[in-house]
């Protein structure tokens, strides 16, 4: 079969290319991926941009939908035909402290989709029984497949964070987490939500616009201190969310963020951080990491996509064969595409 496979650790060094279908566990199952959505890390790991440990030569894609194929013989809650979706903690050891707490996303061992065993960038992908979790027939496979990205924002707002009904949240960075961010935010009832990007954002800002956003906030031709300080009268966001990752973006959620508040980082940074984190200790803000996702996450997740209280056409801008994974992933690191899927 054909898959997108990363072979070598410079930028670049990804190619489509004949692999051997996999070969399934007792526990596992065969999956037939429908559609796979094109993350950030991809594009990172295509350009080797990412400090995350690889496997070589590993599939790469981790956001996926499909139809079970064939499943192995200790799997009782499956069968083939099923429609499912998956989580990404392809492996986890089940005996560390963080698993046998429940926060299998935290495993010491753990090996995600797409970096530490193969993923969903081919036709079929060898999936633990474990983190599968049923699809509605109302929701789509594309739909399906940003169910990962989702989750991600869910956990950060809705679990790691404290946002209030009638307070405001600035989530900085429009890409698709940040703009995920901003619904989690929206169904908590908080108010303003303050959406920050750059001029290479303006198209992911205009669909923040149209899912909800109530301030847009163009950092480049706007002094966002000064705005945010005419909106909260003078005190500050108690929440933001960096969706960005890099210097500049958490330089100014310092800037910003209310005293006593929080800021959640979900955005990994390529660079080291060029500043005084001194600010949170005048301030006494929390600083608050947030990674993946877990069981529950996913179930909450799925419900708010199958009910329509997440939004979930305008993310998906493009949309390509296997074969077209290139362009794909050339227009998500032009930040032309909102979200881009493939479809094996």
């Amino acid at each position: 079969m054909k898959a997108v496979v990363k072979y070598g650790m410079k930028p670049g060094e990804v190619e489509l290319r004949e692999t051997a279908e996999p070969v399934i566990g007792p526990e596992d199952v065969c999956l037939e991926v429908k559609s796979a959505g094109v993350c950030g890390s991809d594009i990172e790991f295509w350009q080797n941009r990412i400090s995350f440990p690889v496997n070589l030569p590993v599939t790469l894609g981790h956001e996926f939908a499909g139809v079970i194929r064939e499943v192995g013989e200790k799997v009782t809650q499956w069968k083939p035909g099923d429609r499912v979706v998956s989580e990404t903690a392809a492996y986890i050891c089940g005996t560390c402290e963080q698993c046998r707490r429940g926060n299998y996303n935290l495993c010491q061992n753990r090996l995600g989709f797409g970096n530490g065993t193969d993923g969903a960038f081919a036709k079929y992908v060898k999936v633990p029984q474990r983190i599968l979790h049923r699809l509605p027939e109302e929701v789509s496979f594309d739909h399906a497949s940003l169910t990962e990205p989702a989750c991600v924002a869910y956990n950060a707002v809705l679990v790691k964070s404290h946002p209030m009904p009638g307070e405001p949240v600035a989530i900085i960075g429009p890409g698709p987490i940040g703009l995920f961010a901003l619904q989690m935010a929206k169904l908590s009832g908080a108010y303003p939500i303050i959406l920050m990007g750059t001029d290479a954002d303006e198209k992911r800002m205009q669909v923040g616009k149209e899912i909800g956003a109530d301030v847009i906030i163009n950092v480049q031709r706007e002094n966002a201190e000064e705005l945010i300080r005419e909106l909260t009268h003078g005190e500050g966001v108690p929440l933001v969310v960096d969706a960005a990752g890099n210097t500049p973006a958490v330089k100014l959620a310092m800037e910003i963020v209310k005293r006593n508040g929080q800021i959640t980082k979900i955005a990994w940074g390529a660079r080291p951080l060029e500043l005084s984190l001194d600010p949170l200790i005048q301030k006494a803000v929390t600083l608050q990491g947030a990674f993946s996702h877990t069981w529950s996450t996913w179930e909450a997740v799925i419900q708010l996509i199958s009910s329509g209280k997440i939004r979930m056409e305008p993310m998906i801008s493009h949309s390509f064969g296997l074969e077209q994974w290139l362009e794909a992933f050339e227009k998500v690191d032009a930040k032309e595409a909102i979200k881009a899927v493939l479809h094996p």
